[in-house]
C-alpha cells in the first residue's frame, strides 16, 4: 500500500506542476529511479527485507518531501511577487505665493520597480484644503504614474502643512506624501469686510446673534456698516417687536462713511422662552429694496446660577417613564400617529413646563398640564402626520422647564414613511 501511495504521488505531482516541466523534472527522474531500485532489492533474499523496510519507511519519505518542496517553493515564491512604489520626492514646498494667484498644484512621480502591477487604491488628503489625483489605470513593473496635490488657497492665509496617505497594493500599503508653503493674504475689499447689502449700505451681516442670554436680562450688540454710495444715507427699521431696540449710529451716513447698528434685547419683556428668531425690515432712504430683511436671534434660558443647595434639593425634577424616543416603526404617506410622553415629577417643587417646540410642522405637540406637583405623572401628545413624505423620517421636540438639571429636554419621534406600491 505504501509503495503505491507514493507512485500515486508522483504521478499527481508531475501532471500538477506541468506547466513547470523543466524546473521539476530532474527531481521527478531521480526520486522514480530511486524507487524503482528498491523496488529491485525488495525482491531479493529475505535476509535484506528488514533493512530494506528500513529504507522504505525512512529514506522515500525524505525524498517525497525532498519533491514536494521543490515543487512548492517556486510557487510560494511566486506569491510573494510584490509590487513596489518609488516616488521621487515625499515633499513638495510651494514657498510663498498670494492668494490671488488661486489655487496651486504638484505633481508626485513615481516608478513601480517590482514584479507585478501597481494599483493605487486610494489617496486621503489631511485637510478638505487640499484635492487629490492620482493614476487610475495598473502601472506595469518599471511604469511610471503620478499624485497631483491640488492646495485651495482662497480664504486661506498662512502657512500650510498638509499630508496625502497614498494607498496601494504595494509591500508598503501607506506612503505620506507632504506639500508645505505659505500664502500672502490678497488685501480685502469693502465687498470682503461687508458681504451683505441693503440698497447702497453694506453690512457686515444679515444676522445679529444675541447667543444665549438668561430670562429677564438686557444684552446690546452692535454690527458695523458702511455707505457705499456718494449721496446720504437715513437708515431706519421697521415691524420691530417690543422686546428690541435697534439703531443706526450715525441715524444718517455720509457718503463712504462708517458706522454701526446698535441693538438692544429685553429678555424679561418677551414671554418666550428657548431659541427665539424675529425679523426686521431695514429701509433705506425709506425705501424697502431687494431683500432687505435683518434677522435677529436669542436662546433664552433660565438662571439657576443664584440657587442655594437647598433650593436646588427642593427643586423640581423631570423623569420621563417610557423614555424619550418614540419609534413607530413604519407607516404609510398621509396618515398621522399619535404618542404620549408619559413624565413624572420626582422633585419636591412643582414643574414647570414652560415651552415645547417640534422641530417641524409635521409634529404637532400639546402638554396635558402646564403644572405637575410633586410626585404626579402627565404626558405630552405628540402627533405626527406623515403627509408626502417618504423614508427615514428624525422628528426633535424640545421641552423647557424649571428643572435646575434638565431645563431643556429633547423628545424624538422616528420611523419610516412607506410611499405607495407602483403597479
Amino acid at each position: 500500500m505504501l509503495y503505491h501511495f507514493y507512485v500515486t504521488t508522483i504521478c499527481k505531482g508531475i501532471k500538477i506542476e506541468e506547466k513547470n516541466k523543466k524546473l521539476i523534472q530532474p527531481k521527478v527522474i531521480l526520486f522514480i529511479q530511486t524507487f524503482l531500485i528498491l523496488i529491485r532489492l525488495k525482491r531479493k533474499e529475505n535476509k535484506y527485507n528488514d533493512n530494506i523496510d528500513i529504507i522504505m519507511k525512512k529514506i522515500i519519505p525524505g525524498l517525497f518531501v525532498l519533491l514536494f518542496m521543490g515543487n512548492l517553493v517556486p510557487g510560494v515564491m511566486a506569491q510573494q511577487k510584490l509590487a513596489t512604489i518609488s516616488f521621487d520626492k515625499l515633499t513638495h514646498d510651494f514657498g510663498t505665493f498670494k492668494e490671488e494667484d488661486g489655487n496651486v498644484t504638484c505633481k508626485f512621480s513615481f516608478t513601480n520597480t517590482g514584479s507585478i502591477p501597481l494599483v493605487i487604491n486610494r489617496v486621503i488628503a489631511s485637510c478638505g484644503c487640499t484635492s487629490p489625483a492620482w493614476s487610475k489605470e495598473p502601472v506595469m513593473p518599471g511604469g511610471k504614474g503620478f499624485v497631483k496635490a491640488t492646495y485651495i488657497s482662497k480664504n486661506r492665509p498662512g502657512g500650510f502643512n498638509k499630508s496625502l496617505s497614498v494607498f496601494s497594493n504595494a509591500a508598503r500599503k501607506a506612503v505620506v506624501l507632504r506639500i508645505k508653503g505659505e500664502v500672502i493674504p490678497k488685501e480685502r475689499t469693502v465687498e470682503d469686510i461687508y458681504p451683505y447689502q441693503i440698497g447702497d449700505v453694506r453690512f457686515k451681516s444679515n444676522h445679529l446673534a444675541f447667543v444665549r442670554i438668561n430670562h429677564g436680562e438686557k444684552k446690546t450688540i452692535q454690527m458695523q456698516i458702511i455707505n457705499t454710495s456718494k449721496k446720504n444715507q437715513a437708515l431706519r427699521f421697521d415691524q420691530v417687536p417690543k422686546h428690541l431696540q435697534i439703531k443706526a449710529v450715525p441715524e444718517t451716513l455720509k457718503p463712504q462713511q462708517k458706522g454701526y447698528i446698535e441693538a438692544t434685547y429685553n429678555a424679561g419683556v418677551i414671554n418666550d422662552w428657548g431659541f427665539v428668531i424675529n425679523r426686521i425690515i431695514v429701509l433705506t432712504n425709506e425705501q424697502a429694496i431687494g431683500n432687505n430683511r435683518l434677522t435677529i436671534s436669542a436662546t433664552i434660558v433660565e438662571d439657576f446660577t443664584s440657587m442655594t443647595a437647598e433650593e436646588l434639593a427642593n427643586a423640581a425634577k423631570i423623569e420621563f417613564v417610557d423614555g424619550r424616543t418614540f419609534n413607530f416603526g413604519k407607516m404609510a404617506q398621509r396618515s398621522k400617529v399619535e404618542h404620549d410622553f408619559i413624565f413624572k415629577n420626582v422633585g419636591k417643587g412643582n414643574l414647570i413646563i414652560r415651552k415645547i417646540k417640534s422641530s417641524c410642522g409635521c409634529t404637532a405637540v400639546s402638554p396635558k398640564d402646564k403644572v405637575i406637583e410633586p410626585g404626579k405623572s402627565s404626558s405630552i401628545k405628540a402627533i405626527f402626520s406623515s403627509g408626502t413624505r417618504k423614508g427615514r423620517q428624525n422628528k426633535s421636540i424640545t421641552v423647557i422647564t424649571n428643572d435646575p438639571k434638565n431645563s431643556s429636554i429633547i423628545l424624538r419621534v422616528t420611523g419610516e414613511v412607506n410611499p405607495p406600491e407602483t403597479k
